[in-house]
């Protein structure tokens, strides 16, 4: 009877400690800074947001469509991002095309196929270093190996090129994780029933790990929505997007993006410019949201529970 009370109590401890209940001062000051931590964080993120709203609430009231679909002009009354924005989402879908083939293909390689080797385990280092390099960095690379090495100069390309080197360490090791969170049980009841190495991944890991790569590769394409220094390093800000020709032989032309144009127009001292860069950081911080709301929905969409 003695053991089955201190059993009770310990059992009503843990029931108390879960609820809240039984917290020591030391907690309720970690409690506290918690909070401190999060109200400071959004209360910044408020005051920043109301900043640039106010700035560009003129613009957004008093021309928003004609703001999204005109071009660049060096009158403010008549500028609009339509270029800025064609050129984001070219650049986007460059991104894309190269930066997710090669980083899933990588990452699928490196955890279902390579060996842990001194050789793997060096990749898997350098490529997590990679991630953590400043933008700027790629940014020089592009201009010393796409601009000037390959001679494509300040084009649509060049800024595509580097931005899809920028992501591509990002994708390889969202995508290795998402592999590794695939319970090994999977690929051992895939391999009993005798399915071949290729048939287990396509059949049964990557549609388990599908969630996580989705999420992963998404949140890449909005970084490289919004990136704004290695394109500066490639010529960005001195070009614009060209409507005349082939889409393939924009490629080859000038440019500018979303991040670009808003960084143009700061620098200018008429106070109408600095509302037009307000008003277009406002639609880049709506195609952000909308990203990660889209990252968010096909996590949900697609996520297994084991």
């Amino acid at each position: 009877m003695a053991a089955q009370s201190e059993a009770l109590s310990a059992r009503d401890l843990v029931a108390r400690r879960l609820q809240g209940g039984g917290s020591d001062w030391r907690s309720w000051v970690l409690e506290g800074a918690l909070l401190l931590s999060l109200l400071v964080a959004i209360g910044i993120l408020f005051v920043l947001v109301s900043d640039v709203l106010m700035k560009a609430f003129p613009v957004l009231v008093e021309r928003p469509l004609d703001f999204l679909t005109s071009t660049v002009s060096a009158r403010a009354e008549r500028a609009g991002i339509i270029q800025a924005i064609i050129g984001s989402v070219t650049i986007t879908l460059i991104v894309a095309a190269l930066a997710i083939p090669i980083g899933v293909g990588a990452a699928i390689y490196l955890e279902e196929y390579a060996r842990d080797s001194r050789l793997s385990r060096f990749i898997r280092t350098n490529i997590r270093n990679l991630a953590g390099v400043p933008a700027i960095v790629y940014g020089l690379l592009g201009l010393a190996v796409f601009s000037t090495a390959l001679g494509l100069g300040s084009v649509l390309l060049a800024g595509g090129l580097t931005l899809a080197v920028l992501v591509l360490p990002i994708v390889v090791i969202t995508t290795s994780e998402a592999l590794i969170a695939v319970p090994t049980s999977i690929r051992e009841a895939a391999f009993g029933v005798g399915a071949t190495r290729w048939e287990t991944i396509r059949s049964h890991v990557l549609p388990y790990a599908a969630p996580g790569i989705f999420t992963g590769t998404i949140l890449s394409l909005g970084r490289a929505f919004g990136e704004t220094a290695p394109l500066l390093m490639v010529g960005a800000i001195a070009g614009t997007f060209s409507f005349v020709g082939a889409p393939w032989e924009q490629l080859g032309e000038g440019y500018t993006t979303l991040p670009t144009i808003v960084y143009h127009w700061a620098g200018y001292p008429q106070a109408e410019f600095r509302a037009l860069g307000a008003a277009a950081i406002v639609v880049l911080l709506g195609v952000i949201l909308l990203v990660n709301a889209t990252a968010i929905v096909l996590r949900n969409r697609y996520d297994r529970k084991w």
